[in-house]
């Protein structure tokens, strides 16, 4: 299973980082195509974790993601 974090940057301004994982992705670069290609969907929705709460991201309330580098930030 492929996990990832992500920071939304919503419609509004505001931002949050969230939690995705997928079971039957292994692959962070295939997790994160299916996150863009969902979002993308006039009806998409994605189930996501912030902490231990259940998000559902829908792709029209998204302005932007971006993922974060491995490894320290130099």
């Amino acid at each position: 299973m492929a996990t990832t974090v992500l920071r939304v940057r919503l419609v509004g301004g505001d931002r949050m980082d969230i939690t995705v994982d997928e079971p039957g992705i292994s692959d962070g670069d295939e997790l994160l195509e299916h996150v863009i290609s969902t979002l993308a969907e006039d009806s998409g929705a994605l189930r996501t974790k912030h902490g231990e709460r259940l998000v559902v991201l829908y792709g029209r309330g998204v302005a932007a993601i971006e993922v974060a580098p491995r490894g320290a930030v130099v």
